[in-house]
């Protein structure tokens, strides 16, 4: 399977590194150089140096032709803008947004990604299921 990641923050370092250890191809976007060239030294040349928001480069790191795209920036309104992208104008079949506002996760729906990860619903969740109810 073949995913396109974008975002090189920690969540997309371990998400790529994750899975190539599991044996599938990705392409990681991360529009730092620095930070790009860091993760190059790390993992391998799976970085491609570019802003994910720019479907110039979307379709340069191979998004026409992913099985997933995962948009796991520190910006909602950046990964918004990668899953519309991939998902409408690339037909990418399924698309994964980080969700850093839980105030975003309706729109986010509505918008049609497929996937929501969000952590403060995760810690939440965690939190709620250990607290006795009065």
């Amino acid at each position: 399977m073949f995913v396109l990641v974008v975002g090189g923050g920690k969540v997309g370092y371990y998400l790529s590194k994750e899975l190539i250890e599991a044996g599938h191809e990705v392409a990681l976007m991360e529009k730092d150089p620095g930070r790009a060239r860091q993760i190059v030294e790390e993992i391998g040349s799976i970085v491609i140096p570019h802003d994910g928001c720019e479907g110039k480069y979307l379709g340069e790191a191979g998004c026409n032709r992913a099985d997933v795209v995962a948009a796991v920036t520190g910006d909602d309104e950046d990964n918004l803008v990668i899953c519309q992208m991939a998902k409408h104008h690339f037909a990418v079949p399924r698309t994964i947004a980080r969700v850093n506002n839980p105030k975003n996760e309706e729109l986010f729906r509505h918008l049609g990604v497929d996937e929501l990860i969000s952590p403060t619903r995760m810690v939440l969740g965690s939190i709620e299921q250990d607290i006795p109810v009065h």
